[in-house]
């Protein structure tokens, strides 16, 4: 194992040997002309899909097609062939997904002749159904309890249940759970309804068949002591912190409406393929996320498009590059595949799509390399490793890169992007998969990116460094090398 603080200076002849003093360059390095070329090409790319005329890159959207067409003439003109297996989508493996948005609600409360319509500031019901409306909902308050709560109170009754130090979703779905109707969260002020409303009103997208059913309303105290009575609510919060509290008829009736804006669409996930020479064995896999957040600032600022040129617009560059290096190097023993995946940034959809339909089977993918965010270091900056320690791939990978003369970066940092990368998505279903990166070897590296550029407009084309996504790219085409080639035994 390479100690973080020392470099080895290693000579390859053949096989990877501790040859100290050695003449040779070290492994994945190029001439400055070289390196020069590859940064034009990564350039030129990084330069169209984080243009605004892309718009973000975001799924369902004219930017998320103009993005897969691009994508689909560039695997083409690289020399791959389609890499989905079928001959009905070639190239592009569809990826369905629902789109949620809230729209509109109402909640109104009904006592004896009484009618009172909670206002916004007072009331917010959401759905991620179409719509969701419940008539004259016999309304009973449970306080603060939901375990002990009998079926028998709740079962088809709107229950009014208080709100302590959170939302406390877990307490929705018991209460739901035995049967309520609905369940309306009461909190102090109006901050929490004003943030779950902003939350609520920006698309959320899944894959289609795994969007959570949600109903879900909030009230204040105030619109409740509004609705029901100054001193009787005042009454009903006291007694709710009395030991032998019970859930209590409140002798009210609801009307609640909820709407929102439900759209199912399809994306792509853009899959090509560079083919070994060897039927029916294993095969590498480079990937990397195409999209984006599209228009995702404040509409009162002049530029609103999150143009995602680190994120991930450079891994998409690095990506195309390597595999047009590996075209002109190849062919090798094991089939490359190359994929591009959607709808990460919303939960690593595309991938989890991916692994749910796989090209090849799972088992046969002997290694999997990630390319996320990858033009932020400078040129020998250490690596980060995540994934170290979760899959074979740790000799190869550590050899290599102690052929090329690279310092390995911070464990620790590394670790902490683990779940939040599409490797994580393979590595869950048992494929080796990891991502290194000079970009997550320090805190000091990445730290001014994430905390001024990430997933904001200033994340553009113009503010790019290469030098590190280089090393990293030949460092990658080192690594495939060595587990495509006949003689490289799997790891």
């Amino acid at each position: 194992m390479i100690a973080a603080s020392r470099v080895f200076v290693i000579c390859v002849a053949g096989v990877v040997s501790l040859l100290g003093g050695c003449a040779k360059a070290p492994l994945a390095s190029a001439p400055r002309a070289e390196r020069e070329a590859i940064e034009a090409r990564l350039t030129r790319d990084i330069a169209v899909l984080a243009s605004d005329e892309y718009g973000g890159r975001q799924p369902g959207t004219e930017g998320g097609r103009l993005t897969v067409d691009y994508l689909t003439t560039r695997f083409a003109e690289i020399g791959l062939t389609s890499g989905t297996n079928d001959p009905g989508n070639p190239w592009r493996a569809p990826v369905n997904l629902t789109s949620v948005r809230a729209a509109s609600s109402k909640l109104e409360i009904v006592r004896g002749e009484r009618r009172v319509t909670l206002t916004d500031a007072e009331a917010l019901a959401v759905t991620t159904r179409q719509r969701e409306l419940i008539a004259d909902g016999d309304m009973v308050f449970v306080g603060y309890e939901a375990q002990d709560v009998a079926i028998e109170d709740v079962r088809g009754k709107v229950v009014v249940s208080l709100v302590d130090k959170s939302l406390n979703p877990e307490r929705r779905v018991i209460l739901e759970a035995k049967q309520a109707n609905a369940v309306i969260m009461v909190t102090p002020d109006a901050s929490t309804i004003t943030a779950v409303r902003a939350d609520s009103s920006r698309p959320k997208i899944a894959l289609t068949g795994e969007v959570e059913e949600i109903f879900a309303a909030i009230a204040t105290h105030k619109g409740l002591a509004r609705a029901l009575g100054e001193e009787r609510w005042q009454a009903l919060v006291e007694d709710a912190a009395r030991d032998d509290f019970t859930p209590v008829d409140l002798m009210a009736k609801a009307n609640i409406e909820a709407n929102s804006e439900r759209r199912d669409f399809t994306s792509h996930n853009v899959l090509g393929r560079l083919a070994g020479t060897r039927a029916d064995t294993e095969a590498i896999l480079l990937l990397a996320h195409w999209d984006h957040l599209g228009e995702c600032a404040p509409a009162s600022l002049a530029d609103r498009i999150c143009n995602g040129a680190v994120d991930n617009a450079s891994g998409i560059a690095a990506m195309l590059e390597l595999a047009r290096r590996l075209k002109a190097s190849g062919p090798f023993e094991r089939d490359i595949y190359v994929l591009a995946t959607t709808a990460e940034e919303v939960g690593l959809l595309g991938a989890r799509a991916f692994v749910a339909n796989p090209p090849v089977p799972l088992s046969s993918v002997v290694a999997a390399f990630n390319f996320d965010s990858v033009a932020i270091a400078p040129a020998g900056t250490p690596v980060g490793f995540i994934g170290e320690g979760r899959t074979p791939l740790d000799r190869v990978v550590l050899e290599t890169l102690a052929a090329a003369a690279r310092e390995l970066g911070s464990r620790e940092y590394a670790a902490r992007f683990l779940e939040r990368q599409d490797a994580w998505v393979l590595l869950q279903k048992g494929v080796p998969a990891v991502k290194l990166s000079t970009s997550f070897g320090s805190q000091i590296t990445s730290g001014p990116y994430f905390e001024t550029r990430y997933h904001n407009p200033s994340d553009e084309a113009g503010a790019l460094e290469l030098g590190g996504a280089i090393d990293d790219l030949l460092l990658h085409e080192e690594l495939v090398k060595r587990l495509a080639i006949p003689a490289s035994p799997a790891p």
